[in-house]
């Protein structure tokens, strides 16, 4: 993802240099957090090593968070494309006084999920139903952050070939047909290892909750 975000950088259809906002870079505070010292440099800078540490942590982050509305894990890939995409044409517009990046960027991602549902004529989800103008609800982010954490671990403790279907299907977004293909493994294969996979990791998530 981070590569295809990148060209549109390089070909100009991002913008390149923000409006003179005449604001000076504040001093990194106790209270700053790093993500937010790297949105401030792409803000000012448009430092694109900063933009780069800013997708490494948030695309990941920002998929699990889409996906939990419905979205499949293709469709998510593309709007967190254009979320970090925002980020970076919009960074001048970002205030650290008002808010921390992460509730700027996932207040970004929230608006364009429900413009993408509304399109389609779906209910908004509850979680998302709330005043577009309002800042997410921080232990919100942070309770994500730790589901996801947990997620991570407990993938590391299955089987190398559990994980591997496991992320191809949840991750990756394919077809117990489309791994069988993708691998050359038979298709009672591919589904045997899911299924083992999943008791394994539920049983690996009730451990750390």
């Amino acid at each position: 993802m981070m590569d295809t975000v990148l060209e549109h950088i390089h070909a100009g259809k991002a913008q390149k240099s923000p409006p003179k906002t005449g604001r000076a870079v504040p001093q990194q505070a106790p209270q700053m957090s790093q993500m937010t010292v790297w949105l401030i440099a792409v803000r000012e800078q448009r430092d694109r090593d900063a933009f780069g540490a800013l997708f490494e942590y948030f695309a990941p982050r920002l998929k699990g968070f889409i996906m939990r509305s419905g979205m499949g894990g293709a469709q998510a890939e593309e709007i967190v494309q254009d979320v970090m995409l925002t980020v970076w044409r919009k960074a001048a517009l970002f205030d650290p006084h008002r808010a921390q990046a992460s509730a700027w960027i996932y207040q970004i991602a929230r608006n364009r999920q429900i413009d993408i549902i509304r399109k389609e004529n779906r209910p908004v989800p509850d979680e998302l139903a709330q005043d577009p103008g309002s800042e997410p609800d921080a232990s919100q982010i942070l309770a994500f952050d730790q589901e996801a954490e947990h997620l991570k671990t407990a993938l590391d403790q299955l089987q190398p070939d559990q994980k591997k279907m496991i992320e191809k299907a949840y991750l990756g977004d394919l077809t117990h047909k489309e791994i069988s293909v993708q691998t050359g493994l038979p298709l009672g294969t591919v589904k045997s290892r899911i299924r083992l996979g999943l008791n394994r990791l539920r049983k690996e998530l009730e451990g750390l909750r």
